[in-house]
């Protein structure tokens, strides 16, 4: 199962992409959680430290290893460099294991412009298609609101692509851009969760925007979700509700 979580900033994407992969660890399946976002939250989502999470070098910064698997050395770069890098075991040599969830942090490439084609891209690229190709484990990626990092091919491989929306117009439009861009690309379904609702009219109105076949379920707005957060632990075991519309969704996914 390959599972790609993306949304408008803010819109609980990271919350729901660490709930799904703690759930998929408890059913006893061997989970590999991505965290693609340039604002890697993920890893606190999952419950580890704050000094946990800053001892992790993102790919995107491991210089040393580009180099060495591209060949993009100071003399070369920007050059000439391998664009089908060896990847196969970043994964074990740089996951980090957390309540039974591995967490890989890519990162991110600066750039001044769009359209990079750099060692840093190429060997996130790679590892992201590794992944979704090659691996046997569960993988749940935590997206920023796009798909930076999926291309033409690999993203078509990607078995549910979910989109998180709130009751708002503007993520509503997001989720619109994100599912126009991933059609292009090739990926087979798109879905949305309806997050922070609080009333039947919060429901109505994500209902009315989205059509009905692509609509897993609803998340409903919780204070122990909130507080959850804030003291770095998971709200599955915090708010029983969240948890139970968490699993309603994960039995859609795999339904």
């Amino acid at each position: 199962m390959k599972i790609a979580v993306t949304g408008k900033g803010g819109v609980g994407k990271t919350t729901l992409a660490a709930s799904l992969a703690r759930l998929y660890a408890a059913d006893g399946w061997r989970v590999l959680a991505v965290d693609a976002d340039p604002d890697a939250n993920l890893g606190l989502a999952l419950g580890l430290t704050e000094d946990e999470v800053a001892d992790i070098t993102p790919i995107a910064d491991m210089s040393g290893l580009i180099a060495e698997r591209t060949g993009a050395d100071r003399e070369n770069y920007g050059k000439f460099f391998k664009i089908n890098p060896r990847v196969d075991d970043i994964p074990d040599r740089f996951a980090v294991e957390k309540n039974g969830v591995k967490l890989l942090v890519m990162g991110t490439v600066e750039t001044g412009g769009g359209g990079c084609v750099c060692p840093e891209h190429v060997m996130l690229k790679r590892v992201v298609s590794h992944l979704v190709l090659k691996s046997d484990d569960v993988i749940v990626m935590d997206m920023e609101a796009g798909i930076e990092h999926l291309g033409r091919g690999t993203a078509g491989m990607v078995d549910r692509f979910i989109a998180v929306v709130e009751p708002g117009a503007r993520s509503i439009q997001t989720y619109e851009r994100i599912r126009a861009l991933a059609t292009d690309l090739g990926v087979r379904r798109v879905s949305v969760v309806g997050n922070k609702v609080t009333d039947d009219a919060d429901r109505a109105f994500i209902s009315g925007r989205v059509p009905q076949e692509d609509l897993l379920g609803f998340i409903s707005y919780s204070g122990g979700v909130v507080e959850a957060d804030k003291a770095g632990g998971s709200p599955l075991a915090s708010d029983g509700l969240f948890a139970k519309e968490v699993n309603i969704i994960k039995e859609r996914i795999e339904s």
